[in-house]
């Protein structure tokens, strides 16, 4: 069995630790609040991101991460995009020895348009300390992992062997996890799809029914693709688990804050009170910013994307949004990337 230091107690973190220990290995989970940590450690339990869950004692809870990662051989990395560069400073201050980092967070930098996978390995393009990199991603809601649900996610490296050791890591009888080499998809669908649970949460909010989610959701994974292939990615792993899979999950569910957040602007809220409403981070927001410049960038046509971005960040009305989407014109819905 491994030692696994899990960097972020957050929900998902919380929840893929109980995994690591449902499979027997010492999981040191790390948060920044002390009380926090004292809750794990005491209680076994963290109310405030998964209530009614009990951890397994071989969940210990650490503040100081220097402690967390000593002599470990994985580094699961569960933090929100913007503080990706920081963990990833902060663990390289911390580490005596070299280890392979799985994240598990999904997002686009917006100004550097970069994967999370590139932020981490531009962090640490002058250590030796950060052997590898894999991602973790899928359609998985915390809340339903750490009641052992049934759930399945894909991995991803650059190297087979590596994505196989991380599968091993996570696998068990509730938590199936498949291999896929194109990292490059994995992440930009993982990423993509909360831009696109926003606009489904937005219809709802507007009242609008399942006639236009399916729209949202097809026309949205189309979107999707056409930035994942002009990027280098596998049209085909947009129809798996990190790209339609992921997009289901997070388009359909209260569980996913994206679609929260999106019902409750498509409610007439303003995204200053969604976001102080949530009370956790809504990755959809700043990635639609990222998205948004990155299809400009690439002269990539993303409509839904651009009709989100100017209700998030230029004032235009949600229903005029959706007014101005229907009214574009005509073309032909399969391109030739779409094999699926």
């Amino acid at each position: 069995m491994s030692k696994v230091a899990v960097l972020g107690a957050g929900s998902w973190g919380t929840a893929l630790a109980l995994v690591l220990a449902d499979n027997g290995h010492e999981v040191r989970l790390w948060a920044r609040r002390e009380e926090q940590i004292k809750e794990i450690n005491e209680h076994h339990t963290n109310t405030q991101y998964l209530p009614n869950i009990s951890l397994p004692q071989n969940v210990e809870g650490f503040i100081n991460l220097e402690d967390a990662v000593y002599d470990v051989e994985t580094v699961l990395l569960v933090v929100p995009t913007k503080a990706i560069r920081r963990a990833v400073q902060d663990l390289l201050l911390a580490l005596k020895q070299p280890v392979t980092v799985v994240h598990a967070s999904k997002g686009i930098e917006p100004g550097t348009h970069k994967r999370i996978s590139e932020m981490i390995e531009e962090e640490c393009q002058e250590s030796h300390l950060i052997k590898d990199v894999v991602v973790l991603s899928g359609p998985s809601h915390a809340e339903e992992v750490s009641l052992r649900q049934p759930t399945t996610v894909t991995v991803s490296s650059k190297k087979q062997l590596v994505a196989e050791r991380a599968q091993e890591l996570f696998i068990n009888q509730h938590f199936r996890v498949y291999t896929n080499m194109d990292l490059i998809g994995v992440e930009i669908g993982g990423a993509l799809k909360n831009t696109i649970a926003l606009a489904c949460g937005l219809t709802n909010g507007l009242g609008l029914g399942d006639n236009t989610k399916a729209a949202i959701m097809t026309r949205g994974l189309a979107e999707i693709t056409r930035v994942g292939v002009k990027l280098g990615a596998d049209p085909l792993t947009f129809a798996g688990l990190s790209g339609l899979g992921d997009l289901i999950v997070t388009c359909t569910s209260i569980h996913s804050r994206n679609w929260r957040a999106g019902q409750m602007i498509g409610q007439g809220k303003s995204l200053e009170e969604v976001l102080d409403n949530m009370g956790m981070v809504v990755e959809g927001i700043r990635t639609t910013k990222a998205a948004y410049e990155l299809a400009k960038k690439l002269e990539v046509d993303m409509p839904i994307t651009e009709a989100l971005h100017a209700v998030l960040f230029d004032g235009v009305m949600p229903r005029d949004a959706a007014e101005q989407l229907m009214g574009r014109v005509r073309k032909h819905e399969v391109e030739p990337f779409q094999v699926f």
